[in-house]
């Protein structure tokens, strides 16, 4: 990774933007402005080298032998959840599930915490979830019969922290919210999410994959028994999430899945379970993905996160200003308080897939749809939108481009 000073991250965006392979490439000649971040980020060629590097000197099967490959490809992939924890001053690697993604993380988390509940117990949602913070409990509401409440969001488009504090009682056993809304940029208070449903008793669960790859996310002050979030979405590989969890929960949980690893013994009559966290893992895991993971969770901690959400900021506005000012456009979410770098947009008139596909010929790489979110869209009164995000590799010139592709789908649709 190219060498620079925190303060000198301006200076240095063209080097990091060299360490970056894909972003040479071209689109029908054009130059690409990737631009769907929140969807998932480009890999460091130091990530990808990575994971080769983990099959080309020390491809073993992990916690399986006392071989020195083995002991090799271990110590590597504690080591991943050591750096981890660290990331976001967990207590310990204990602490660190990986699973595939977040949205394993959270199933597991509706599976094993939901095997604790009873019939007329309630869990506390919000209305700008993503599917996969939605859906698991909705299952686990069927099978147990529990109760799914969601908390309202505000016009322009912010949790109503009212709403969330109504909709607490005696019967409220979770509360799961996202920490950053992949669609509006959002940032909720975390911190208070967690006060509010402690102070009711619940347990409190944070989809953090829209908040951890952007900003400072510190367990300890946010004080929220269990966060979530993927790899993918970080510069790291697909393939890995996280979840991180309150030890002595995690203790008290049923495991997830069962089998070889998340196991210390097994007799013709049962099972005893590992310790923490590879109770939770079980099988082989994505051990070259977690070892690339590290090396993400290295190249981000040498930019600066307080780097990563100033860059992202700074995009932020000049997106939101060149776009509102052009007629037809309508931009969605908060214009004031913390935001992630997300735009979503619609062009009057133009379906945002006919939008997103103009863009794509012209090399810009945006996402359109409901991106996971149907229940937000409802709520909103549109059926899908225009998504731009951006991350620390992209430049003002990639905004500029952007507000010149949709000037050309206006054009082009008479919109």
């Amino acid at each position: 990774m190219a060498a620079f000073l925190k303060k000198e991250f301006a200076m240095n965006l063209k080097n990091i933007r060299k360490d970056f392979p894909i972003l040479k490439r071209k689109i029908n000649g054009r130059p690409m402005a990737y631009l769907d971040n929140a969807a998932t980020t480009q890999k460091p060629k130091s990530v990808i080298e990575a994971g080769e590097k983990f099959y080309e000197n020390s491809n073993a099967n992990i916690h399986r032998g006392l071989n020195p490959l083995s002991m090799e490809a271990t110590e590597q992939y504690e080591e991943a959840h050591r750096k981890t924890a660290q990331f976001i001053n967990a207590d310990s690697m204990e602490e660190i599930v990986f699973t595939k993604n977040a949205t394993e993380s959270l199933n597991l988390l509706a599976y094993s915490l939901g095997e604790c509940l009873e019939a007329g117990d309630e869990v506390l949602l919000t209305k700008m979830e993503h599917h996969a913070n939605i859906v698991p409990w909705q299952e686990l509401a069927k099978r147990k019969k529990i109760k799914i409440k969601y908390a309202d969001i505000t016009p322009d488009g912010r949790l109503d922290m009212d709403s969330l504090a109504g909709l607490m009682g005696k019967k409220t056993k979770i509360v799961s919210a996202t920490m950053a809304s992949n669609i509006l940029g959002t940032v909720n208070p975390a911190k208070e999410i967690a006060k509010i449903g402690h102070e009711n008793g619940a347990v409190v669960i944070l989809d953090a994959a829209q908040a951890v790859p952007h900003m400072e996310v510190d367990v300890k002050k946010i004080n929220a028994d269990f966060l979530a979030f993927s790899a993918h979405k970080m510069l790291g590989p697909t393939g890995v999430g996280v979840l991180y969890g309150n030890e002595e929960l995690l203790e008290k949980m049923p495991p997830f899945l069962t089998g070889g690893d998340m196991i210390s013994e097994v007799t013709l009559k049962g099972a005893q379970w590992n310790k923490l966290p590879w109770k939770f893992e079980a099988g082989t895991p994505n051990i070259a993905g977690g070892i690339a993971f590290s090396t993400a969770i290295d190249y981000i901690s040498k930019i600066g996160l307080e780097n990563v959400e100033a860059h992202e900021r700074k995009l932020l506005a000049k997106a939101l200003k060149i776009l509102v000012n052009i007629k037809g456009v309508e931009v969605y979410g908060p214009q004031k308080g913390p935001r992630t770098g997300i735009v979503p947009f619609n062009l009057k008139g133009v379906h945002p897939h006919d939008v997103s596909e103009m863009l794509g010929r012209n090399g810009v790489i945006v996402r359109a749809g409901n991106h996971c979110a149907q229940p937000l869209m409802r709520e909103m009164g549109i059926e899908g939108v225009v998504r731009a995000s951006f991350y620390i590799y992209n430049t003002d010139e990639e905004i500029e481009e952007l507000a010149r592709g949709v000037m050309r789908a206006k054009k082009m649709f008479d919109a």
